[in-house]
């Protein structure tokens, strides 16, 4: 007889859904049966729709047959091999004498970062080696507080310790710490691109 009514229905949808927690055998048979179901459907399925189910080691790909098929194409292998970023060899630099233009701009960018009156602000300091430096290294020279720079003057002049013909760095004394300048070849002209803390 069919159940008519809505509290027949609620009735049997409880029994269903409460079957599995009236005791831990009823628990543990329901996760079993459930199991095998989504066992059976991960094989069937695939199967029904026609797809593989998994490459198994050895056997032959799917496109493989002895015979050819009329209609469609044979895959071809690929015998050309795709350029990469670093197929050409990275080549190594060679030393150069240093550009007479590089440590000028290294000393006048030395006397620009060392000058920074009290109360001076970022932006202003920063204008002072605008036209130095590369537009690169702007964005990380914004960061830098000027109040915080321990040198007031420049105290010597430029050593040149690394030089190649497009970046020279070049050490310069200050009265605080001495400052390792990296200058660099750019289509405007030599910049500077980096700078640290001589040791």
């Amino acid at each position: 007889m069919p159940i008519r009514t809505n509290r027949g229905r609620t009735a049997v949808y409880r029994r269903l859904w409460g079957f599995p927690l009236r005791s831990p055998r009823h628990l543990v048979g329901t996760l079993v049966f459930l199991a095998l179901v989504i066992t059976a459907l991960g094989i069937g399925l695939p199967k029904v729709l026609g797809k593989p189910a998994s490459a198994q080691p050895g056997a032959a790909p799917p496109n493989s047959s002895a015979g050819p098929r009329t209609g469609v194409a044979a895959p071809v292998p690929s015998t050309e091999t795709l350029p990469t970023r670093l197929s050409q060899p990275l080549v190594t630099p060679t030393s150069a004498p240093p550009s007479p233009e590089a440590v000028n701009v290294a000393r006048q960018w030395a006397n620009a970062w060392v000058r920074h009156p009290a109360g001076i602000s970022n932006a202003d300091w920063l204008n002072g080696m605008r036209g130095l430096t590369t537009d690169e290294y702007l964005p990380v020279m914004s960061t830098v507080d000027p109040a915080n720079i321990p040198a007031t003057k420049v105290t010597g002049d430029p050593t040149v310790t690394q030089s190649y013909s497009s970046s020279v760095k070049v050490v310069v004394p200050t009265d605080g710490p001495k400052l390792s300048i990296t200058v660099v070849q750019t289509s405007a002209g030599w910049r500077v691109s980096d700078y640290d803390q001589a040791s």
